[in-house]
């Protein structure tokens, strides 16, 4: 999903109008909207403050916002081979016909290992009704849910 897409989902998961996004950013209320529609649509490219105020603004880190192209399959598939290559992960078939993620225990644990431990728990959490979806899509969007490097090192 590119980042046009993910400010239009953010900005309607907030329930934000385009005007009312782009005033919060400072542009011109004639304009405001208008330079909205231009991220939205791809036409612009917003600069990284202005990812990091949309960030604010949508409580979650710049990083959600800019993730790769994963509207095409080759980017999805191209998102999961960076992974295979930059941590060792790959995927098996069980018996059973899921697909399952493998990480390579050779390669060092740089926190994504706890990382998808936690994802997991936190599926599980949803699926119990333990916490809500606004609660894990708040968990996901964060990036203080996340372990860092630095966190596994302590």
């Amino acid at each position: 999903m590119a980042i046009g897409e993910r400010i239009r989902y953010f900005r309607t998961m907030k329930g934000i109008t385009q005007k009312a996004l782009g005033i919060q950013l400072g542009y011109p209320e004639k304009a405001a909207d208008i330079r909205i529609a231009q991220y939205e649509s791809g036409t612009r490219t917003p600069k990284a403050e202005t990812v990091n105020k949309l960030a604010e603004i949508f409580s979650v880190s710049p990083t959600a916002l800019d993730v790769p192209n994963t509207s095409c399959m080759d980017g999805i598939m191209q998102t999961l081979f960076s992974l295979e290559d930059s941590h060792g992960i790959t995927l098996t078939i069980r018996d059973e016909g899921s697909i399952c993620i493998l990480t390579d225990p050779t390669k060092p644990d740089d926190g994504l290992l706890l990382n998808l431990y936690d994802w997991a728990r936190r599926c599980d959490q949803l699926r119990k009704g333990e916490i809500s979806q606004t609660e894990y899509d708040s968990w996901r969007y964060n990036s203080s849910g996340f372990i860092s490097h630095s966190e596994t090192s302590k």
